[in-house]
């Protein structure tokens, strides 16, 4: 185990393209929508192999911070931290940075998301040692793709030039460029090509090399580092945070660093990975029935396939119907087709703008 490894998990989503099971109190990562443990759990028990309990850190909202920490009894309460407010994954990365630091000056460290799901974890965790190992010993700022397995259009991809030197298992290359999400034509495209991989949105590097980056493409989230860093661990650090988080532009982790750096690298994630975005990734982790039915909870079927359809309180029934997504949680009942399920996000906007949901969302 190295003793500089650490691990910090952004588990600050709303997972509102799983309402109504997932609420703004109650967002994905702390459901057992695959497995029979929170998100969040499943995602730091993952890298308990590598990384000991007192090394792992999440940054959540501020809001659920209580309710995360209940999940996450391992782990020290100082090392779950709330953001004031969203400002995206940049800010969020560059408040990971800075915990590390403060522990450890020569920390090493992953950044994982909380609603992943993996298997193979074997592989995972040698491709994410190597990948520390690899971040320790270099100035690299690495990201770990997956090998398409078919086209996507709901990932953006990373393309990558040919393998770097390096003795161990896990496969290195120098990054060409990103690319976003793109349309059917072009993720086929892609996927032929054999160069282009799914962006995971996992990255590793060591605090130093991060710091030097981001005081190079993004100075402002350096300032906010500078000022919070000696606020942690004591009573003003919430105050502190909230004041500099104020100041933050919405930003993604992607577009103000990654996109810009010269000393990207990109780890190949050779096991499998499920990026559980909306409703439809639970059909690659439950059994169909023969009619190509994903049922969980009280349902019941006639004359309908292709739908997914959870029910907890009570029994959901459907009679000829087919490729939705039915769901009924706590009250509320939602249906729609599966092509859909992503305008879900803009149907709580919607609900929220209404002003008279608020205790549903």
């Amino acid at each position: 185990m190295n003793p500089h490894a650490y691990a910090v998990i952004l588990a600050g989503g709303k997972g509102e393209r799983f309402w109504p099971l997932s609420t703004s109190k109650r967002p994905k990562q702390l459901l057992d929508l695959v497995g029979d443990k929170a998100l969040i759990a499943q995602a730091v028990e993952r890298v308990g192999e590598l990384i000991p309990p007192d090394h792992v850190f999440v940054v959540t909202n501020a809001d659920i911070v209580e309710a995360t920490r209940a999940c996450l009894p391992q782990l020290p309460k100082e090392n779950i931290v709330g953001e004031p407010m969203g400002r995206d994954t940049a800010a969020a990365v560059a408040l990971a940075c800075v915990l590390v630091e403060k522990k450890d000056p020569k920390g090493v460290f992953c950044i994982l998301t909380a609603d992943h799901v993996m298997k193979n974890l074997d592989v995972f965790n040698r491709t994410l040692s190597e990948s520390m190992e690899l971040a320790s010993q270099q100035d690299v700022l690495i990201t770990m793709g997956i090998r398409p397995l078919h086209p996507d259009t709901g990932f953006g991809y990373i393309n990558v030039n040919e393998a770097l030197a390096w003795d161990g298992e896990t496969e290195f290359h120098s990054v060409k460029n990103f690319e976003e999400k793109p349309d059917l034509v072009k993720a086929k495209n892609f996927v032929e090509s054999g160069t282009y991989y799914w962006n995971s949105g996992m990255f590793i590097w060591s605090a130093h090399s991060l710091r030097l980056a981001l005081t190079r493409y993004c100075p402002a989230l350096v300032r906010m580092m500078d000022r919070v860093k000696n606020s942690i661990g004591t009573e003003q650090f919430i105050d502190v945070l909230r004041r500099e988080y104020e100041q933050l532009s919405k930003i993604s982790i992607d577009y103000a660093l990654m996109e810009k750096a010269s000393n990207i690298v990109m780890a190949v994630g050779t096991f499998d990975w499920d990026d559980v975005g909306s409703w439809p990734a639970l059909e690659h982790h439950f059994p169909a029935d023969e009619d190509g039915n994903t049922r969980i909870g009280q349902t019941e079927v006639l004359d309908c396939s292709g739908n997914i359809i959870l029910s907890r309180d009570h029994l959901t029934a459907c009679i000829g119907v087919k490729d939705l997504v039915v769901v009924q949680a706590d009250g509320v009942t939602l249906v729609c087709p599966k092509e859909r399920a992503q305008d879900i996000k803009k149907l709580v906007k919607a609900l929220h703008e209404r002003g008279d949901c608020e205790a549903l969302l």
